[in-house]
């Protein structure tokens, strides 16, 4: 049964999530599975993921990576902003 999930995420500025965007868009593009779709949508600075999935565990399975990803990207970005 077709599942979907709208996850929105506030950052703590434009230019964070410009970085994010820039990172997250590739696996928009091609996804590693047919399983689910993403779509992602800038507000100011929140970030909407519209994600589409065949079943509740392709949907969890997205939803893990992609929250994965996100938090890897703002770990990268302080590092650099430490450095």
């Amino acid at each position: 049964m077709p599942s979907s999930a709208s996850i929105c995420l506030s950052f703590d500025s434009e230019e964070q999530l410009d970085v994010l965007m820039t990172a997250l868009m590739p696996e928009t593009e091609a996804p590693p599975t047919h399983r689910s779709t993403v779509e992602l949508k800038k507000e100011g600075i929140c970030l909407t993921l519209m994600i589409v999935a065949d079943d509740t565990v392709a949907l969890r399975a997205t939803i893990n990576a992609y929250m994965h990803w996100i938090q890897s990207a703002l770990n990268v970005i302080d590092i650099v902003k430490k450095a």
